[in-house]
């Protein structure tokens, strides 16, 4: 098989089998933006509720670019990539400023968290441009139809892919919209990672190279991810007068400008603890209780020992003392322990 046959079978495969997905029942360059936002990194049942109420919140491009932030990041707490939320913001903002989303791929990618692959996807899905859009999936599925072992983490294999795809694309418009959701789709449900591809189901099978030559398990070839750093952190779940203590993070760096519990480096036994309470110019009354928790990012590891207990003293300036959790987004990294504050809240 040459690529150059793809298009068809694929594109009938879709139109029949294609997941009913509701960025896939607009045109909206809103919608689909928001969606391919938030499937960064992110699996598509995970999406779905978030996606729903962000759109209930935030229904056009300028209430979202007037939004307040508090209550943007409480929307996105669980998805995790914050970043991803205060990008769509900013360029919320820019669209609602210009007047209007653009329309070319060149133009996407000056928006905030705006790369290649989103500005191509938004660009097909909302506008008709014919622009590959290479994802994880994508990238699996033509590495397999032609048996090609490079090493998908170096930038100039997915460069070339994408060439690739762009030489392939379909020129009437309906298929250009949705070309390339019919490749990722394609990947997510039959070309699938982690195990044998679901062949016998794939509309291109007769002409896969991978599968001729029995290697389609063993692609894409992607060289080896460094060891994650692992960081020990202990967790203090603060109470006082039926209130929790939280605290913003810095307006940099990992989980910049979300809410946390206080927390100090290094896993602490009860002594240690209790010293770090009082460093913060509170006394500890009662020890209510001990866990564990782990939360892996890309490249950090956090192992966590929480501490729940009752205190008595005003804390630092820094510290926020709420009888609730459902105004303040707490990321995902401290879900162990919110839910344990939320237990001791409701008690």
């Amino acid at each position: 098989m040459t690529l150059s046959q793809l298009p068809p079978p694929l594109l009938r495969w879709y139109r029949a089998s294609a997941r009913d997905l509701p960025w896939r029942r607009t045109r909206d360059p809103y919608r689909i933006w928001v969606s391919e936002i938030m499937l960064q990194q992110t699996r598509v049942a995970a999406v779905l509720g978030y996606y729903a109420r962000f759109l209930e919140a935030f229904p056009t491009v300028e209430a979202l670019a007037s939004a307040p932030e508090d209550q943007l990041m409480k929307l996105w707490e669980g998805l995790g990539y914050y970043s991803r939320a205060r990008n769509l913001q900013r360029a919320a903002r820019l669209v609602t400023d210009r007047g209007g989303f653009p329309d070319t791929y060149q133009g996407l990618l000056e928006l905030p968290g705006v790369g290649d692959y989103t500005a191509a996807a938004v660009a097909s899905a909302a506008f008709a441009r014919r622009e590959a859009a290479v994802d994880g999936n994508v990238l699996r599925v033509v590495t397999r139809l032609t048996d090609d072992h490079s090493d998908i983490a170096a930038p100039q294999t997915k460069k070339n892919f994408r060439a690739l795809v762009q030489e392939i694309f379909p020129e009437a418009e309906p298929d250009v919209r949705v070309f390339n959701q019919a490749l990722m789709e394609l990947g997510a449900t039959v070309c699938v990672p982690n195990g044998p591809p679901k062949c016998l189901l794939c509309p291109v099978r007769e002409w896969c190279l991978g599968r001729a030559q029995g290697t389609a398990e063993g692609l894409p070839v992607k060289a080896p991810k460094k060891t994650r750093r692992v960081e020990e952190k202990t967790v203090f779940l603060l109470l006082r007068d039926s209130r929790v203590a939280l605290r913003k993070r810095p307006a940099s760096g990992l989980l910049a400008g979300l809410w946390e519990f206080p927390n100090v480096e290094g896993a602490l036994d009860e002594s240690a603890a209790a010293g770090a309470v009082r460093s913060w110019g509170l006394e500890p009354r009662a020890w209510r209780n001990r866990l564990t928790a782990k939360h892996i990012f890309t490249h950090v590891e956090w192992r966590m020992t929480c501490y729940t207990l009752e205190t008595a003293g005003q804390g630092p300036p820094d510290f926020t003392w709420v009888n609730s959790l459902e105004r303040h987004a707490v990321p995902s990294a401290f879900a162990r322990c919110r839910e344990e504050a939320e237990r001791a809240l409701r008690e």
